[in-house]
């Protein structure tokens, strides 16, 4: 058994206030993002954790990369057929989450999934590498199988299969689009009083800004 009551750090490296924040979260989101990319030893920032609510009733959360983000939301791709492929068609509302040590920072954002165009899917599939693709293809995600060398026997046979020839998108893979209604920016201050800022999106499409005690 391992006692982790001593673990502590004190987080000292900026500050959130409402006084140098926009009036939408992506904006802030944006600026985060690039700050943290800039900062030495971020690693991969586009990583997250994305939360589902398995058919099962259970919440699950894994971390995928975010490929793209803008005004209209955040968008990942995936098996549409996959267990969080499956859970989103059956409920919608995800959550997605951001935690970047390297800036003592965090962001939680609450929204609605929706399929990206099947254009954009296709544009994103096509500038993968042709591994990538095939991998794509090959995998029937999140279903039991014998073993590694049966999905390495399959790639094998995979890449015979299509070699010269153009690897198209299967129509199971693509994007989803998360609309976000509620993002929320954490940053890690002195003595546990952290800075959240709540971000909530209203009927008619404005930000209401509160913090929130940490």
């Amino acid at each position: 058994m391992s006692d982790l009551s001593n673990y502590r750090k004190s987080y000292e490296k900026s500050e959130l206030l409402e006084s140098s924040i926009p009036e939408d979260p992506i904006n802030l989101f944006n600026r985060w993002f690039h700050e943290v990319e800039d900062f030495e030893g971020s690693g991969e920032v586009n990583a997250m954790t994305v939360s589902t609510i398995g058919l099962d009733g259970f919440p699950k959360s894994r971390v995928v990369l975010l490929k793209k983000f803008n005004e209209e939301g955040f968008t990942f791709y995936t098996n549409y057929n996959s267990e969080k492929g499956r859970a989103i068609a059956n409920n919608p509302n995800i959550c997605l989450s951001f935690f970047w040590e390297s800036m003592e920072r965090q962001v939680i954002i609450k929204g609605v999934a929706q399929k990206t165009a099947e254009n954009n899917s296709d544009g994103y599939f096509e500038s993968r590498p042709d591994g990538s693709k095939l991998g794509a293809i090959v995998s029937n995600q999140s279903e039991v199988v014998p073993s590694r060398n049966y999905l390495e026997e399959n790639l094998k046979q995979l890449e015979k299969d299509f070699e010269g020839k153009e690897i198209v998108r299967p129509k199971h893979w693509g994007g989803f689009l998360i609309v976000p209604l509620e993002v929320e920016f954490w940053q890690g201050r002195p003595n546990r009083l952290h800075d959240r800022i709540r971000y909530s999106l209203e009927k008619d499409f404005s930000w209401t800004i509160s913090r929130l005690a940490p």
